[in-house]
């Protein structure tokens, strides 16, 4: 039996600096650094702000990931790293780091899609065999794949426009709770009322398993603008309701869409069926729940990661480049940051395609 590769991966795609070490399916150390305090007074992510903060902090978070792990970059059998798609200065301080430790040591690199480090987290905690289905639900993006390899993707669907954790974010602050969006909702909503106010459910008159959350997002302003207008402001009590019943919008559209993915990928007939979520919404416990007992019902498995894997991490870069380079796949100092990289290379772009590639 080989023995199992131990990796040192770092992401930085956004407002997380991370440094990872992963030795088979055991995740030795996970470090992150996060940036909340830094971008709280402008509403969101400032991207140069963001670069500037991973350029100070990857090395100290490596050292720490490192030391947390009791091993040594000698220790190390390859150097895995974030290469895309993300705020491109962000891509580009974890590129520039990663090729740094490579070329001082000599160990392989590998660079990493982002998002095939979500897609591949069920396969680091939960052992799931291929092919499986993933949703892959973030703040910067929401897909249906099939995942038959570790380089190898199928997308059956995704958001036309806005993902859910934009559309999280953006309600948090039309309510004014604080960022990130997605606990602050989600904790808001815990005493509301999801049947509150009848928010709009966009596509689920449309076949296919593409999503639409921008309208949504602008029914919530309405919504809240409405409440406004009734009684001079908002109360604890409003936001509560609006909260759960912007939730129950958000599952009710990703249940209903999910059941047609499934359908799809079931028809393949696989020999175990597997549904995993990942990405940040996928911490969210009512959307959880909610797929869960979809999946009960078609007697599929369903795999989500622990919370602490579901937003931006390195321990599932540093997963992801283990089982690429177990294919034999590496990188040399050439390696560029790609603010777009889509992991179905066949499928048409989702959001449009520019002179950077398609968005999506």
């Amino acid at each position: 039996m080989a023995r199992p590769l131990t990796v040192l991966g770092i992401e930085s795609s956004c407002d997380d600096t991370a440094a990872a070490v992963v030795r088979g399916h055991d995740v030795l150390a996970s470090v992150v650094y996060g940036q909340t305090a830094l971008h709280a007074d402008f509403g969101g992510v400032v991207p140069e702000v963001a670069a500037r903060a991973h350029a100070e902090k990857l090395d100290h978070c490596v050292e720490d990931a490192l030391s947390a792990a009791g091993l040594h970059l000698a220790d190390l059998d390859a150097i895995a790293v974030t290469a895309g798609p993300g705020l491109i200065g962000g891509v580009l301080s974890g590129v520039m780091c990663a090729k740094g430790l490579a070329a001082a040591t000599g160990l392989p690199l590998i660079g990493v899609n982002h998002l095939a480090g979500h897609a591949l987290t069920p396969r680091l905690t939960d052992q799931v065999a291929y092919p499986y289905l993933m949703l892959l639900v973030s703040g910067g993006h929401c897909q249906f794949l099939i995942v038959a390899g570790p380089d190898k993707y199928c997308r059956l669907g995704g958001t036309i426009d806005d993902a859910p954790g934009e559309a999280f974010d953006k309600t948090a602050r039309i309510l004014g709770l604080s960022q990130p969006g997605g606990p602050a909702v989600e904790t808001a909503g815990t005493g509301g009322d999801p049947r509150a106010f009848d928010l709009p459910r966009p596509l689920l008159n449309q076949p296919g398993c593409d999503m639409s959350f921008s309208g949504l997002k602008t029914a919530m302003l309405r919504a809240r603008d409405a409440v406004v207008t009734a009684k001079g402001g908002l109360t604890r009590q409003d936001q509560a309701d609006l909260s759960a019943s912007f939730q129950a919008a958000i599952a009710d559209v990703l249940v209903e869409k999910t059941r047609r993915a499934l359908a799809i990928y079931l028809a393949m007939k696989p020999a175990h069926p597997c549904f995993a979520i990942a990405g940040g919404v996928a911490a969210n416990q009512v959307i959880r729940a909610r797929l869960m007992q979809l999946c009960a019902g078609l007697d599929t498995d369903f795999a989500a990661p622990p919370l602490a894997l579901c937003t931006d991490n390195a321990a599932m870069i540093a997963y992801a480049g283990a089982e690429l380079l177990a294919l034999g796949q590496r990188d040399d100092l050439t390696l560029s940051a790609r603010p777009r990289w889509p992991l179905d290379k066949t499928a048409a772009p989702m959001l449009g395609s520019g002179k950077k590639g398609a968005k999506a």
